[in-house]
């Protein structure tokens, strides 16, 4: 079990960066249209220079991984890292083929694509990389929404592809495709960088410990079953959406029966403890 634990999220992100690379390679890259994040800058370099955007981008988020390596959680790091070097590999194996040469097509299937692969990395514990590592960190330390920190990164970078290429009209295309992968990524994960988890357990101080590891604030509520009367202790904790894969695995680990609700942030008002 123990091993299929570390293989499982490790195939499955091989299997989303196979996916954002025929994205990429079949749908966006042929019709010079950008994706979100890191990979963006690395195509608006490509395009521009003519340099293998796969070692590009490969070169771009490394320094961004091992940035949030202590911030972000190891776990979330080390299959970011995965995802991220395996999108490389297949930006190298996967041939450069121009599925259509309607843009709007393109546009529109490679931000889909792009926004699949995405979403099944955050969902088992990993990401793309990008912009949204940069922003959850800058979050951390300044109070501001990692929303709107993603938008201005992204909306810079397509628009250096429409003053570089004199391609505006790859640019508003491009907009497309990362409100597209966007979309997708919020219908399929979470809308909401940050979440609140209400865990019923009854190992409540083993689990409690765990969370203060992290580290994550913690209060402990009192409760009673209606139907049982039992009373049982309930944890409550806010945290981000990269960290919920490791929550989920951790809660498990702890207490295979706990209940947990888990809760769509739209605001934390007072102290959110980061790492």
């Amino acid at each position: 079990m123990k091993r299929f634990a570390i293989i499982g999220p490790v195939f499955l992100m091989i299997i989303s960066a196979a996916v954002v690379a025929c994205g990429f390679q079949l749908l966006l890259i042929p019709e010079k249209l950008l994706s979100s994040g890191t990979s963006g800058v690395a195509m608006v370099i490509g395009y521009v220079s003519g340099w293998g955007i796969s070692w590009l981008y490969f070169a771009l988020n490394v320094p961004i991984l091992l940035w949030g390596y202590r911030i972000l959680g190891k776990r979330f790091i080390m299959l970011s890292m995965v995802t991220v070097l395996s999108t490389a590999l297949f930006l190298q194996i996967i041939p450069r083929i121009e599925l259509t040469d309607d843009r709007l097509l393109a546009a529109v299937f490679g931000g889909v694509l792009v926004g699949i692969g995405a979403s099944v990395s955050l969902r088992y514990g990993g990401s793309s990389g990008g912009f949204d590592i940069i922003a959850s960190i800058i979050s951390r330390y300044r109070d501001l929404p990692i929303g709107i920190l993603t938008v201005v990164l992204n909306t810079l970078v397509v628009a250096a592809l429409g003053f570089l290429q004199n391609d505006w009209n790859a640019a508003l295309y491009s907009m497309l495709s990362i409100y597209l992968t966007g979309r997708l990524i919020d219908s399929v994960y979470t809308p909401h960088h940050k979440i609140t988890l209400f865990i019923v357990t009854n190992n409540t101080q083993e689990l409690a410990s765990r969370l203060l590891q992290l580290p994550r604030g913690v209060t402990i509520i009192k409760t009673r079953g209606a139907f049982t009367s039992e009373e049982r202790d309930m944890l409550m904790t806010v945290t981000t959406r990269y960290e919920l894969a490791e929550l989920r695995k951790m809660i498990t680990e702890v207490d295979s029966k706990a209940f947990v609700n888990i809760v769509q942030t739209i605001d934390v008002i007072g102290e959110f403890r980061r790492r």
